[in-house]
């Protein structure tokens, strides 16, 4: 056994990497629930483009950013259980991703009301997402998940 493996031939970096993936995920869900759950004064508060985003945002879009966050924290979850059922939940999460990234890139102006950030972030979300992919096959291959 190597200094970076330990029970059953599993690498630190699989740890690291599933509990990285749960805080990101979490965090996710966290957005979202402020999102959806927001209350008109809050809502007052931002600035009128945000505001205007916001209300004009379809219900698909907010169910696709639901797939992606529930799907990345369940997925998450199971991937440090060491399942299996990781990898398809990670396909449900880039879906929520790839709708909600079409949505916010090619529908909306976004990028006007965020500035920067708007590409940035669902850019850097869209590659955790092929990343935590990648790492459920992966594990897959090398028989960590049953």
């Amino acid at each position: 056994m190597t200094e970076e493996q330990n029970n059953n031939g599993i690498t630190t970096w699989f740890w690291v990497i599933g509990w990285g993936a749960l805080v990101w995920n979490l965090l996710g869900v966290m957005s979202y629930i402020m999102t959806v759950t927001m209350s008109p004064e809050i809502m007052a508060e931002l600035p009128e483009a945000q505001q205007e985003l916001m209300n004009n945002t379809p219900a698909w879009a907010t169910g696709a950013f639901a797939f992606a966050v529930f799907g990345g924290a369940f997925g998450s979850l199971a991937l440090l259980m060491k399942r299996k059922l990781a990898l398809p939940l990670f396909i449900v999460s880039f879906v929520g991703i790839v709708v909600q990234l079409y949505h916010s890139l090619f529908m909306s102006n976004s990028i006007e009301v965020y500035g920067p950030g708007g590409v940035i972030m669902p850019i850097m979300v869209f590659l955790f997402g092929i990343g935590l992919i990648w790492i459920a096959r992966h594990s897959i291959s090398k028989g960590w998940l049953k």
